[in-house]
């Protein structure tokens, strides 16, 4: 005996097999996502200098942080008592 044409423990074994999966299922684009993506393709040059000026600040604070440790060191050498190594 056959099964019944619209019988769905036939119709996987008599579909023509896919490249794709059968659980991938792509969503049609939406008008948030395609302004996101817009967004982010407009913005990826203003994140890059953004980035490159946080660690350039980074890199000016640590200079600033050890010109302030030396000055820090002379003053405490030159109110020590003794001898001085000039």
């Amino acid at each position: 005996m056959q099964a019944a044409p619209g019988d769905p423990t036939t119709a996987t074994a008599t579909r023509a097999p896919s490249a794709l999966p059968s659980t991938l299922f792509v969503r049609p684009p939406t008008v948030s996502g395609a302004l996101r993506a817009l967004e982010e393709l407009l913005m990826r040059r203003g994140q890059r200098t953004a980035r490159r000026n946080a660690w350039t600040a980074v890199l000016e604070d640590r200079r600033r942080a050890r010109d302030r440790r030396e000055a820090q060191h002379l003053l405490e050498a030159a109110a020590a008592p003794g001898p001085r190594a000039t």
